[in-house]
C-alpha cells in the first residue's frame, strides 16, 4: 500500500503530532508499506529528503513554531500524483489539509484524518475574544473533518467531542502508541545522581516530575499552588519541570513570586534522547492539564515505571486506574493526601510502579500501527466518494503572494 501522510508539524518540532507521525511511519514501513510525508519546511526552503516533501513556508505568529504557505502550486504535487498513493492520512485540519483534499480529489482516493488537538483549549493564541476564537477554530476544523472519509480519535474523550460538534463521518478510537523500548531501560543510581546534581537537586530530596510543553492550557499553575501548600509540612519535596514553551517565562516569574525557587526546578528544553532518563528522576509523574486529546507523556511516564498523580480528565480513561497505577486529584487537599498515600507505603509504591509498566504495554507503537492499518483497509474497501470542500482560501493567498 502507498500511503501519503500530510501534517503541518514534523521534525525538528517536538509535540504529540510529530511523535505520532514518526511512530506511524516507522510501523507502516516495517509492515512493508511505502510511506511518504508532506509537510511545511521548518526553514522555509522547499526540498525532498528521506521520503519527506518539505513545502516552502513562512512563520506565522499565531503559535510558537507555527508555519503556513502560499505555495499551492508546488512542483511536488505532480510528483505525488504520479506516485499515486492509495490513501491519504491527514494529521492537521489547517494548511496541509488543503493539499490532502486536493490530492485526494485528483486521485479519487479516501482521506483518513486524525484529530489530535482540542482547539477550544487553544483559543487564547488566536484572538482576545475567546468566544469569537472558538467559533473560528470550530468552524474551520469541523468543515475540514467533515470533508474526510474516516476519522481517528486517540481517545473516547476526543471521539465524544467530535460527535458533539456534529461530525458525521465514521470515527474510530485508536490510541496513539509510543516506542516503549525507549523507556524500558533503567538508569543507574550513579546516572540518576548525576542528573539530579546537574539540576541542583540534593540526594535527600523527593522529586515529583512534570514533563511536557509549558503553555497556559497545561495548567502548571495549579501544580505550583499545590507545591506551595505541600512544602509547609514536607519541605523535602521538589517539583522538577522538564520542557519549554510559550508560558515558561511566566511560570519562572511565578515561582519567584511564590518563593518556591528551592522547591520548583526548571530544566528548559532537553534533548528527546534523554527525556526517558528525566522521567526516572521522579517518584511520581504529576499533571494538572485537562486540555489533552490523549497526552502521550502519561504513557511515557507509565512505560518508565513511574505512577501517575493527575487531575481527572476523560482522556485518562483506561490509562490511569485509581489505586492501580496512580491516583487522581481534584484539589490541593487531594493532591497532598494521595501523594503521601503513594509514597509512605513502600509495598504499595512498588505495586503501583509494576502496574504502570503493565498498562503501558497496551500503548505500543506496534499495536498503534496495526490498528491504523485496519482503518486504512476499511476506508479503501468502503470508499463512498468525496464530500466537496470549497477551497476559497487558495486564490486569496495567491493574490497576496
Amino acid at each position: 500500500m502507498k500511503i501519503l501522510i500530510t501534517t503541518d508539524w514534523y521534525k525538528p518540532v517536538i509535540n504529540g503530532v510529530v511523535t505520532s507521525v514518526i511512530n506511524l511511519k516507522s510501523e507502516l514501513e516495517k509492515a512493508g508499506h511505502e510511506v511518504r510525508v508532506l509537510t511545511l519546511s521548518p526553514d522555509g526552503r522547499q526540498h525532498f529528503q528521506d521520503d519527506i516533501y518539505y513545502l516552502k513556508s513562512f512563520r506565522v505568529k499565531i503559535y510558537p513554531q507555527a508555519r503556513a504557505t502560499y505555495n499551492f502550486h508546488s512542483k511536488y504535487l505532480p510528483e505525488i500524483l504520479q506516485w499515486q498513493p492509495d490513501i491519504i492520512h491527514s494529521q492537521c485540519e489547517w494548511v496541509s489539509f488543503y493539499f490532502a483534499k486536493y490530492l485526494a480529489l485528483k486521485l479519487n482516493i479516501p482521506i483518513v484524518h486524525t484529530y489530535h488537538t482540542i482547539y477550544e483549549d487553544y483559543t487564547h493564541y488566536i484572538l482576545r475574544s475567546k468566544r469569537l476564537s472558538k467559533s473560528i477554530v470550530l468552524f474551520g476544523s469541523n468543515r475540514a473533518i467533515n470533508a474526510t472519509d474516516y476519522v481517528i480519535a486517540p481517545t473516547n474523550k476526543a471521539r465524544d467531542l467530535l460527535l458533539s460538534y456534529g461530525i458525521n463521518n465514521p470515527i474510530f478510537t485508536v490510541p496513539t502508541g509510543i516506542d516503549l523500548n525507549k523507556y524500558k531501560p533503567r538508569i543507574s543510581e550513579e546516572r540518576r545522581q548525576e542528573l539530579l546534581a546537574a539540576c541542583g537537586i540534593s540526594p535527600d530530596k523527593t522529586v515529583l516530575v512534570s514533563i511536557g510543553r509549558l503553555a497556559l492550557e497545561k495548567n502548571v499553575d495549579e501544580l505550583l499552588d499545590n507545591m506551595k501548600i505541600l512544602i509547609q509540612s514536607h519541605p523535602e519535596m521538589v517539583l522538577l519541570i522538564v520542557g519549554g514553551g510559550p508560558y515558561e517565562d511566566a511560570l519562572r516569574e511565578l515561582v519567584v513570586h511564590m518563593n518556591l525557587e528551592d522547591h520548583v526546578i526548571f530544566t528548559g528544553m532537553v534533548s528527546p534522547q534523554v527525556v526517558p532518563e528525566y522521567f526516572q528522576l521522579g517518584k511520581l509523574f504529576v499533571c494538572a492539564s485537562q486540555s489533552e486529546a490523549q497526552g502521550l507523556t502519561y504513557i511515557e511516564a507509565l512505560a518508565s515505571g513511574i505512577p501517575l498523580l493527575c487531575k481527572y480528565d476523560p482522556c485518562l480513561e483506561n490509562v490511569l486506574t485509581e489505586g492501580k497505577n496512580g491516583f487522581y486529584f481534584d484539589n490541593s487537599q487531594e493532591f497532598i493526601h494521595k501523594l503521601l498515600l503513594t509514597l509512605e507505603d513502600p509495598r504499595r509504591y512498588r505495586m503501583l510502579c509494576h502496574n504502570a509498566e503493565r498498562v503501558a504495554e497496551s500503548y505500543s507503537k506496534e499495536a498503534f500501527g496495526r490498528r491504523v492499518l485496519k482503518v486504512y483497509e476499511t476506508a479503501i474497501r468502503m470508499f463512498p466518494g468525496h464530500h466537496l470542500l470549497p477551497i476559497r482560501l487558495i486564490p486569496a493567498l495567491r493574490r497576496h503572494a
